[in-house]
């Protein structure tokens, strides 16, 4: 019997006894199967660990611990791997629980080599039904939240997105720099009950310190020199919808004290007053750090820590979904080919194959720039590998230069990674892990050097 391996490639088979293991092994890799093999769970869970599998062929009855308890683990643990459970027992009790714990199938020894890929076939047409159906709920919800992607961590982040909306608690959305931290935010707004009120987007790290305050809070008049009206902060503009605190690790202590204050008391004082005034504001925040790092170094307060993160929100890097990277290619192509008034130009192959296999550090924001530069100034067609940026394209090695300085190899990067997003400053800042202002310091100590 020939099996299709669409939808299931990989299999891991778990079994104590070796004689069983070593014909479901033989039986699976004559199918066309890459079979991974186990002697119990310990071993079992160590192999999902490190290698992604798409089906575990597990028996129910072993020593130490029990197949069911395999089968709970894939299913809370790996919600994409399908799961056969075989016993030697034909324990329709134990088979009854493993299907309610969430098996897609079972099988009783002794069965036949046709009984066990008949039962594989079954799970592959289930998880290509299954992936068929979420994948157009994807395409539906992603389009809605301008979120391209058919890659399962697209699909997971949607989901989140929607939970989000349904809820009223914070939310703080963590990711890399570029990755569309705050598209997610704007999608939880736009989908939750305060759509119609104001969205109001905040960099907090783009704000000096000494203006945080009052542009958060507001300020009556004469409450510091320049303050000629009194004037409201971003929490009185967003009342009634959703303030949006990006980069909300660049706060100084005082001012996490202040916003913890404003989350406890849902009101503020505005700064030179002393009436306090209720708001109706959710907050969404971002950052780009590992804030609980942070906490543990005592350079975060644990306490605002815990009210900004109720619901947590990951947003993947685009180099863990590079499978999304085509269909991200041709949307920018289309919107910078109608901004020039010129055909959508084509990408090759071979070109897609290199910005697939790039590390993207700059992530969505860095392949937009990248599109748009190739868009306004290649004029032929099909865009290829020689016209993507040099740092993409292969490079014969050479004689290393060792003897340099770190500043040379750090003015070096800084100076190509400005290349790449043609002088944008900002842009560069974002995808070197730096502020603007760091950015412009070390282009300023430069000047004037060869």
């Amino acid at each position: 019997m020939a099996v299709s391996s669409a939808g299931v490639e990989t299999v891991l088979v778990v079994d104590d006894a070796a004689p069983t293991l070593e014909v479901l092994e033989r039986n699976l890799r004559g199918a066309g199967f890459e079979v991974f093999t186990a002697t119990g769970v310990a071993e079992a869970i160590d192999c999902l660990e490190r290698f992604p599998v798409d089906l575990v062929v597990t028996d129910i009855q072993m020593p130490a611990v029990s197949g069911i308890d395999l089968v709970r683990h894939v299913r809370e643990n790996l919600p994409e791997t399908a799961v056969i459970v075989i016993t030697g027992y034909a324990s329709i009790d134990g088979a009854v629980k493993a299907v309610k714990l969430g098996a897609e199938e079972y099988l009783a020894k002794p069965f036949t080599d046709e009984e066990l890929l008949a039962a594989v076939e079954r799970v592959q047409v289930t998880m290509r039904s299954r992936r068929s159906g979420r994948s157009s709920l994807i395409g539906l919800s992603g389009a809605r939240y301008k979120i391209l992607g058919d890659s399962t961590q697209v699909a997971d982040l949607v989901q989140c997105i929607e939970r989000a909306a349904r809820s009223s608690a914070t939310v703080l959305i963590t990711g890399e720099s570029g990755t569309g931290k705050e598209l997610v935010a704007r999608a939880i707004h736009y989908s939750s009950g305060r759509a119609s009120a104001p969205f109001v987007p905040v960099n907090t790290a783009g704000i000096p310190e000494a203006l945080l305050e009052s542009s958060l809070f507001g300020h009556v008049k004469g409450a510091f020199s320049g303050a000629d009206e009194s004037r409201a902060g971003f929490f009185q503009t967003s009342d009634g919808g959703t303030l949006f605190l990006d980069e909300v690790a660049s706060m100084s202590g005082p001012m996490q004290a202040k916003l913890l204050r404003v989350l406890q008391e849902r009101e503020v004082t505005m700064v030179g007053d002393t009436r306090s005034h209720a708001v109706d504001v959710r907050i969404l925040s971002a950052t780009n750090l590992d804030l609980w790092s942070l906490v543990k170094a005592g350079d975060f307060r644990e306490d605002l820590y815990f009210r900004l993160n109720v619901l947590p929100i990951s947003v993947p890097p685009l180099r863990d979904r590079a499978e999304d990277i085509p269909l991200l290619v041709r949307h920018f192509v289309q919107r910078f080919a109608e901004e020039s008034r010129r055909q959508p130009p084509l990408f090759s192959a071979s070109a897609l194959r290199v910005l697939q296999s790039y590390s993207w550090p700059g992530n969505v924001r860095e392949l937009q720039n990248v599109v748009h530069r190739l868009v306004v100034m290649t004029e032929h067609d099909p865009i290829d590998v020689p016209d993507l940026p040099k740092l993409m394209r292969f490079q014969a090695p050479r004689k290393v230069k060792v003897r340099r300085t770190l500043q040379e190899v750090e003015r070096e990067h800084i100076e190509r990674v400005l290349a790449m997003t043609g002088g944008n400053k900002v842009q560069a800042a974002l995808i070197l892990g730096i502020d603007r202002k760091t950015l412009r310091q070390r282009l300023r100590s430069w000047e004037g050097t060869p």
